[in-house]
């Protein structure tokens, strides 16, 4: 799905969220906060419509909806960041995204600065926002090439849990594609998980590859360049993301229960 139309008079979070500010929930504080004016007027009422007409500012500065939803697949080479700006004037993914697209795209994660693979680019707050949670467990799939042998007793400690410098890390599966070679699925992601984990055994990823997000795949996508996301990518997504919440909230429920009924 290459875009989606956005109603003309949407209430005031929504067009928070279509101006890339934040999802709607966040949206909705800052208005509480006193933030928010439309027209020059500070409004606190999340509900409020917003008309064609109506200019809203956030700590005064103006702002501007997006016409269009947008969902794009790159393929991020080594050596790209995946931020809006970079104060050493690195070369950012953003820039490998087609030219003529005028809406403000943003990353959903980010990779590292020397990681390459698939990462999803959106002017879509609220679905940034729901992927992002730590409770959506999206899954997420690497390729890591080392310059050793990669030995078991890393693939154990990975999947069974290890501690590096204070931090737990967790991959929820690893299979061995060679002497070198890994794939490894992680749902949480941590910041440089697994170049953290694999420097603990003094071992050095000379590739390190994002190959999958939840059920949408790198595929044959090349190097530098984007596809949109399919209605079917984008269903399975926010439907995984969506029931890995509830099941988390079941948990909680489920422990408070058992916390309250003395069996905690």
């Amino acid at each position: 799905m290459e875009s989606a139309k956005i109603e003309k008079s949407p209430r005031l979070q929504v067009f928070l969220a279509r101006a890339g500010i934040a999802s709607r929930r966040s949206s909705e504080l800052l208005i509480a906060e006193g933030r928010v004016s439309v027209n020059g007027e500070i409004v606190r009422v999340p509900g409020t419509k917003v008309l064609p007409d109506d200019r809203v500012s956030l700590d005064g500065r103006e702002l501007t909806m997006e016409t269009r939803l947008r969902y794009l697949a790159l393929n991020k080479p080594p050596g790209y960041m995946c931020t809006s700006r970079d104060p050493e004037n690195r070369p950012l993914a953003l820039d490998l995204l087609p030219s003529g697209m005028r809406e403000r795209l943003y990353s959903v994660g980010r990779l590292d600065y020397l990681s390459s693979g698939l990462i999803i680019f959106t002017n879509d707050g609220d679905f940034a926002a729901r992927l992002s949670h730590p409770g959506a467990g999206i899954e997420k799939e690497y390729f890591v090439e080392t310059s050793g042998p990669i030995p078991d007793v890393l693939c154990e400690a990975f999947s069974t849990g290890i501690t590096v410098e204070g931090v737990d890390y967790r991959a929820i599966g690893i299979e061995r594609k060679g002497r070198k070679s890994v794939s490894i699925r992680l749902v949480e992601g941590k910041n440089r998980e697994i170049r953290r984990v694999f420097s603990h055994f003094h071992l050095h990823p000379v590739l390190l590859r994002r190959i999958r997000i939840g059920i949408v795949p790198l595929g044959n996508l090349e190097e530098g360049k984007s596809r949109p996301l399919s209605g079917a990518e984008l269903t399975g997504l926010d439907g995984a993301a969506e029931n890995n919440a509830k099941r988390g909230i079941r948990r909680l429920d489920n422990r408070n229960l058992d916390k309250r009924s003395g069996s905690w």
